[in-house]
C-alpha cells in the first residue's frame, strides 16, 4: 500500500499516518460522504477543526465506515479566536461531543492569533496561548488527546509556549506547498522534534495550472496534484490534501514514486 501504510512517529511515540485527508471548506452535510470516500480509498488519517463546523459530519463518516475507532487517526483544533483557558476547555469538550469520541489522536491550537489578526496583528497573544496550551496539556493528561500541537505558529509563537509548558508541542500544521515552503520555520520544527504538517499542499488549487509542475509530472505519468503531494512528503512534511470528489480523493493517494534531485531542485526554484 506504499505511503498509505507508512507513518511518522511523534516525539511521544504515537504514530501518525504520513498522508492525511483534509476537510477544510467541506460543509458539515457533505463531510460524512467525503470522509467515507477517503477511508474507502485507504486514508486512515482525517483532519478537522472546530472552526470548520463539520466535526459532527466527520465523526458520522468515520462511524459509517465501519472501521474501529483506533483504526483512524483523528485531528481537531481549538478555534483561533478562543484565547483563554476556559474557552479552550469548553471548545475541547464540544469537539469531542460533536465527533462523538472519547478522545482525538492530535489536538492543535488552530492559530496563534484570532483570524482577523493573522498573520501580522500587533498583539502576539503570548500569555493567552500559554493559557490555551495549559488546557491542551490537561486534555493530554486526561487521555482526551493522544498528542498535542499547534497550527500556523511561527518560531516566536512556539518558543513562547515551550518556555512555559510541561509538554512541548509535537506537531505544527502550517501552510506549505511548492512556492511557499517556509524553510526557516520547517527547519526549526524538524530540529526540535516537531512534526510539520502541510496543509494546502496544492496551494488551494492555485498550482493546478502551473506548467512547470505539469512538465515534471509528465515524466512520471503523474498529475500536478500528485507531484505537489509527493513534493511535500519528500520535504519531510505530512501533506493534508482535500477534495469532495471520489476520483480526486483516490488519485491523491497514488503517490508512490520518487522525484529526482533535479526535479526537486526545479520545484524548489518556483516562487508563489
Amino acid at each position: 500500500m506504499g505511503v498509505l501504510s507508512e507513518h511518522f512517529t511523534l516525539v511521544n511515540g504515537v504514530t501518525i499516518p504520513k498522508l492525511g485527508f483534509g476537510t477544510w471548506q467541506t460543509p458539515n452535510d457533505g463531510a460524512s460522504a467525503a470522509v467515507q470516500s477517503a477511508l474507502r480509498a485507504g486514508y486512515t488519517h482525517i483532519d478537522t477543526a472546530r472552526g470548520y463546523e463539520n466535526e459532527a459530519g466527520v465523526g458520522a463518516g468515520i462511524r459509517a465506515s465501519g472501521l474501529p475507532r483506533d483504526a483512524v487517526f483523528v485531528t481537531t483544533k481549538v478555534p483561533a479566536q478562543m484565547k483563554s483557558y476556559d474557552e479552550a476547555k469548553a471548545a475541547i469538550a464540544r469537539s469531542l461531543a460533536e465527533l462523538q469520541m472519547a478522545s482525538v489522536d492530535l489536538l492543535l491550537i488552530h492559530a496563534p492569533k484570532p483570524w482577523p489578526e493573522m498573520p501580522d496583528g500587533p498583539h502576539p497573544y503570548f500569555e493567552e496561548n500559554v493559557a490555551v496550551w495549559r488546557a491542551l496539556e490537561e486534555a493530554y493528561a486526561a487521555g482526551q488527546a493522544r498528542s498535542i500541537g499547534v497550527s500556523n505558529f511561527q518560531i516566536a509563537d512556539i518558543e513562547n509556549v515551550t518556555a512555559h509548558c510541561t509538554v512541548a508541542p509535537m506537531a505544527n500544521q502550517i501552510r506549505f506547498h511548492i512556492g511557499y515552503t517556509q524553510p526557516d520555520l520547517v527547519a526549526y520544527c524538524q530540529a526540535h522534534n516537531i512534526l510539520v504538517e502541510a496543509y494546502s499542499p496544492i496551494g488551494t488549487g492555485r498550482l493546478l495550472g502551473n506548467a512547470t509542475i505539469a512538465q515534471v509530472g509528465e515524466k512520471y505519468g503523474k498529475s500536478v496534484a500528485q507531484v505537489c503531494i509527493r513534493y511535500a512528503l519528500e520535504k519531510g512534511t505530512l501533506p493534508l490534501p482535500k477534495s469532495v470528489h471520489d476520483a480526486y480523493i483516490a488519485a491523491n493517494t497514488d503517490i508512490d514514486f520518487e522525484l529526482t534531485p533535479a526535479d526537486m531542485a526545479t520545484l524548489d526554484a518556483l516562487t508563489e
